[in-house]
């Protein structure tokens, strides 16, 4: 089957007459037909190459409930043993991930943002949120009612994890098992679709996380239909997806529309694609780079600009390198590495994965090369570990102090606001607004939210809940934890991580997200903060005071930022440099410390308090 950028093909579609098209891929049959209504209507399809089967009917309208019913080749003949199952390319799933689908013509929202062009990645500042506990209703409507709010920030992209329907209730979203399908408790798809209307008209892009890595264990009846996975590789969730074994080409086409239909249909800005580096693929042709390309046909024929993003944990620039070179062609990755290094050095514990940072020399060599494994040995991997990065744009990597990770799988979900101190928490989050790379904030961090964020689900097969709470008991184990680990079935778990935006009328959390909003100002208005070129880029490491000083530059503006990790005032020489002025003081009066930055005279002597970070300016020499 050939792949259209212009429209879907895969599931049901409907022509512009009205009519309904269905194309399902069932190698594994000897018959299909589509059920409808309340399966008092059953319609043959037709068979087609490749495993496909075919319908065209006017019997079946938006709205309509809708099943596949088959057999398989290897069922007996003489039975009546037919599968009922939903699309697996269906679209909606109104009660949930039940045996029926829900038609829904993707084409048909009334779109009002066709003056919208998507923002350049280097002036991505990303806000990510879990659109289930981002407020107490739990629903698209709620996100759109807060993006003035995201606005005033000063965020310019929204990262939403992952919607595609998932079992029951209450998940983080990676256990999804309907692709296309957008979670029916957060308002399903024309609701998302009106929240990225929305986000456009206020100037928001939207990033869409989207699993291509696995397919959630509950209600995962892909297998029915076809190889939809192989035995050849494993991976943390079980057997990978097929994309290079026997009757992979379907699969990747499969999983290719669904990239196509975000940023088509759904005016999705950019992808972010979960954990990638579990994606098994030994074809010519990456299944990601594949996508990439298909996406770039996508750019030629809608002129809209798309971004894919990957988290990877390899280390690996082929997966941002260009095609024309040899890469995967994403545009760019979270880098755990800054997040670890950051975190040891505001003085978390050297535990788990964080035992291969070493603290201040890390942080800076993050600053650097974004990598802070680019080739030597690492004792975590019992191996050499990681490439350089020469060549690379800041762009391509995007860092963090906190993400839904490493937030929520701590055991006990404590957000930073709970592990360090108030002048701790406005340098970490400055940390990250000064690196040369794309920024990106935790909901709720913005203004020191304090309830956790836990690992949550709501599958309804007990022995899976059960695995579940013991899997997650097993995996604390190196950070040798004493307390119980929450139950992530119960609904308790999930409301005590939904965000508490009326914290923001207390003067602490006022104050800290003032912070931010100085800090992503100064970002997004001074060209040596704003320029992600990691060539004009300096950091110099007072081990002995646990301090760096950072500076970056573009044309003739120089910024020194001064920063102190050290539970002690430090003196620190500036570097040389005309005409400095000061611009921010994390430990000034107004920022809530205690340094009264009006009497200080700039010298070439300069006090920082402990704990805290100094912005000054000068002329570039």
């Amino acid at each position: 089957m050939e792949i259209d950028i212009r429209a879907r093909k895969i599931g049901l579609n409907f022509t512009a007459e009205g009519t309904a098209q269905l194309l399902i891929w069932a190698p594994y049959a000897t018959n299909v037909s589509v059920l409808t209504g309340d399966r008092d209507l059953e319609k043959t399809m037709i068979k087609q190459e490749f495993g496909y089967w075919f319908l065209e009917t006017d019997h079946l309208q938006a709205g309509d409930q809708y099943s596949i019913k088959f057999q398989n080749k290897d069922d007996d003949a003489h039975s009546e043993a037919y599968l009922i199952r939903a699309d697996p390319a269906s679209t909606y799933q109104r009660k949930g991930i039940c045996n029926s689908s829900t038609a829904f013509d993707v084409t048909t929202f009334p779109w009002t943002d066709q003056s919208w062009k998507n923002i350049a990645l280097n002036q991505y500042i990303i806000y990510e949120l879990h659109v289930g506990t981002f407020s107490a209703e739990g629903d698209f409507l709620s996100v759109e009612k807060k993006l003035d709010y995201l606005v005033d920030l000063g965020i310019t992209a929204i990262e939403i994890m992952p919607v595609a329907q998932f079992p029951g209730n209450r998940n983080w979203g990676y256990d999804g098992v309907f692709p296309f399908a957008t979670q029916h408790t957060y308002g399903g798809p024309e609701a998302l679709q009106r929240l990225i209307n929305a986000c456009h008209l206020k100037g928001l892009a939207v990033i869409l996380d989207v699993v291509y890595n696995h397919v959630g264990p509950e209600g995962n009846y892909f297998n029915d239909f076809g190889p939809y996975f192989t035995e050849k590789y494993h991976t943390p969730w079980g057997s990978a997806i097929n994309f290079d074994d026997a009757q992979c080409d379907p699969v990747r086409q499969y999983f290719i529309e669904n990239v196509l239909m975000w940023l088509r249909d759904f005016h999705v800005d950019a992808l972010r694609l979960d954990a990638v580096h579990a994606i098994k693929d030994f074809s010519a042709i990456h299944i990601l780079a594949e996508m990439q390309q298909y996406v770039n046909q996508l750019t030629h024929f809608t002129k809209q600009k798309y971004h894919l993003i990957v988290e990877l944990d390899l280390n690996d620039t082929k997966y941002i390198n260009p095609l024309k070179i040899g890469g995967y062609g994403m545009n760019a990755q979270w880098i755990d590495e800054f997040h670890h290094a950051l975190r040891v050095t505001a003085g978390q514990e050297r535990n788990g994965y964080y035992e291969d940072f070493n603290g201040i020399y890390d942080l800076a060599k993050a600053y650097q090369d974004a990598y802070v494994y680019d080739g030597q040995y690492s004792s975590h991997r019992e191996k050499r570990f990681g490439v350089k990065t020469s060549g690379n744009k800041g762009e391509q990597f995007i860092v963090f102090s906190q993400n839904h990770d490493q937030v929520g799988n701590r055991m006990l979900g404590e957000r930073t606001s709970q592990l360090v101190s108030f002048e701790m928490l406005k340098l970490m989050a400055a940390s990250v607004l000064i690196s040369p790379f794309l920024p990106l904030l935790f909901m709720g961090e913005e203004y020191a939210e304090e309830n956790p964020f836990q690992f949550f689900i709501s599958h309804a097969d007990h022995d899976l809940v059960e695995a579940v709470r013991k899997g997650r008991k097993a995996e604390f184990k190196a950070f040798h934890y004493d307390e119980e680990t929450p139950d992530p079935q119960s609904e308790e778990t999930f409301n005590r991580s939904k965000l508490n935006f009326d914290r923001l009328n207390q003067p602490k959390h006022a104050l800290i997200h003032a912070f931010y909003k100085k800090m992503i100002s100064l970002r997004k208005s001074i060209p040596a903060l704003s320029n992600l070129d990691r060539e004009h880029l300096k950091v110099e490491v007072l081990a002995k005071q646990n301090c760096l000083i950072l500076q970056r530059w573009h044309l003739d503006q120089r910024i020194v930022c001064l920063l102190n990790f050290s539970n002690e005032p430090q003196k620190v020489d500036l570097p040389k440099g005309n005409g400095y002025s000061s611009l921010l003081n994390s430990a000034a009066e107004e920022w809530g410390g205690t340094f009264a930055e009006q009497s200080e005279a700039i010298t070439t002597e300069i006090n920082i308090n402990p704990e805290s970070i100094r912005l000054f300016t000068c002329k570039n020499v």
